[in-house]
């Protein structure tokens, strides 16, 4: 069993004063937000909460959520981050599925919290019991220990629990600093969700480099551009939506030097959003993780990005890579499925055997991802996950929203697909095979009542069949055909 010192505690041993997260005009040391974070652990040890619990977060991005989350690690729960853009039935499902012991929700989220058909006892953090003296304060972690649980969709549609333990959290930072380097005056901006991995793992980087974060409750890209503008900021994480948003607003206006990284994921970059940014001396580190790798597992860097268009670059050091078919490796250029190994990959998933015996085969994740090696070891991403759509970074499986529409009486078969969107990058639409002519609008609603507004569909179109294979399933990379 490896073990490591609690890493805010010996964050704020190290540099007290030192800044660790700004928001709006307010801002705390390492030192303040340990005080804060001990404070809070305090009043969650009393409802209860303990080591081994497990603890359910439905929050947005505030420093209370940043609080919140330290302080369960201070106790020693597991934390399930609840994507904030989902519906009560959609929790619901999470919440039953990995049997947690309490919700933790802000305000704002009390009445949809209302509508959950569930055993889980659920808080509202604003009304925390003020009672101290309970907790014992962990001096390490252990590195085998879950941390956190993500879900994500797979293709069949059923979320799945991601494990996540303190080592697959410290290897993806080891992995992301030995490729980045490390600044004095280093701040990374933060305005993806906290219940994404990408939002998570920059407040783990946070404590374990000694960094700032500056802490945005919602993208905005005038907020965003004047932080960079600013020479504050150095470092943020977007998706290809975001930055196109931040160029067009941008207009022939330039960043700060200081700002020396924008990692970019959700999917390869067009080369005429690389042009713009390499105009403008903007450093984009194209990339590809997931949360099952607990971020980024392979990073293009900004003088490889108009060279190896398309590319998501090369596995950070130590993590390995290679592209499987039938069972052999695959040669350069060849297609294949994307298998990656390396102590940041999560140890499985949960409750979800069969998923497990066919994702993980000697220590090697099997993907779903289709893609190949170039002849200089360079990785293109050829289809996510099958038929992933992302949708302005949100991962969209067409399955799930199947699913739904079946469900409607009037709906004898569905098929769904990503189309172009140039604000979004991809969104869902919906081809039917219907018993009747029913309307566009009574679809929408059926969905919006079932699904996050982001997955549903934006158009739905009548078809007489949809495209089959000789297995008789769907195809649904054919469904486009009908758009002509």
């Amino acid at each position: 069993m490896s073990t490591m010192p609690n890493w805010l505690l010996k964050r704020a041993g190290l540099t007290p004063r030192r800044k660790a997260l700004v928001f709006g005009r307010k801002s705390w040391s390492f030192e303040e937000m340990l005080h804060i974070v001990l404070e809070t652990a305090d009043n969650l040890a009393f409802l209860p909460i303990f080591k081994g619990s497990r603890a359910a977060v439905l929050m947005s991005n505030r420093p209370e959520t940043v609080f919140i989350i330290h302080a369960l690690q201070q106790i020693g729960a597991e934390v399930v981050f609840l994507n904030s853009r989902l519906t009560p039935s959609e929790w619901a499902f999470q919440l039953n599925d990995c049997k947690a012991d309490i919700l933790l929700f802000e305000k704002s989220f009390e009445k949809s919290v209302q509508q959950l058909s569930v055993t889980t006892k659920t808080v509202c953090i604003n009304r925390l019991p003020k009672e101290t003296g309970q907790l014992k304060i962990r001096e390490e972690f252990n590195l085998d220990e879950v941390c956190s649980i993500m879900y994500t969709s797979g293709t069949t549609g059923k979320p799945k629990g991601v494990l996540q333990t303190y080592g697959n959290h410290w290897w993806s930072a080891a992995g992301s600093v030995l490729n980045l380097g490390l600044r004095e005056d280093d701040m990374w901006l933060c305005t993806v969700p906290l219940y994404h991995i990408s939002g998570f793992s920059i407040l783990l980087r946070s404590v374990i480099y000694g960094i700032p974060v500056m802490l945005m409750d919602k993208f905005d890209e005038k907020k965003v551009n004047d932080a960079l503008s600013s020479g504050k900021v150095t470092i943020m994480s977007a998706v290809s939506s975001m930055l196109n948003r931040m160029l067009s607003e941008l207009g022939d206006e330039t960043y700060h030097p200081n700002f020396r990284c924008l990692l970019l994921g959700g999917g390869p970059a067009p080369r005429p959003l690389l042009e713009s940014c390499k105009k403008k001396n903007i450093p984009v580190y194209q990339t590809y993780g997931m949360t099952e790798t607990v971020s980024q597992i392979v990073t293009l860097s900004p003088e490889d990005s108009l060279v190896k268009i398309g590319s998501a670059g090369k596995p950070l050091f130590p993590f390995q890579l290679k592209i499987m078919n039938e069972g052999r490796e695959a040669a350069p250029l060849e297609p294949g499925e994307i298998v990656v190994r390396g102590p940041n990959v999560t140890p499985g998933y949960l409750n979800r055997e069969t998923a497990n015996k066919t994702s993980f085969q000697d220590g090697w994740f099997s993907t779903g991802d289709i893609g190949y090696l170039d002849e200089d070891g360079y990785v293109f991403v050829l289809d996510r996950r099958s038929d992933l759509i992302i949708s302005g970074g949100e991962n969209i499986y067409p399955a799930e929203i199947e699913e739904v529409l079946l469900a409607h009486p009037s709906v004898i078969e569905a098929g769904v697909t990503g189309v172009a969107d140039e604000k979004w990058g991809q969104v869902p639409y919906a081809f039917i095979v219907s018993r009747d002519d029913i309307s566009e609008e009574r679809l929408v609603d059926f969905c919006r009542e079932r699904l996050a507004p982001y997955k549903v569909p934006k158009k739905f179109i009548h078809v007489g069949e949809l495209p089959k294979n000789g297995a008789n399933k769907l195809v649904r990379r054919e469904l486009v055909q009908f758009l002509k």
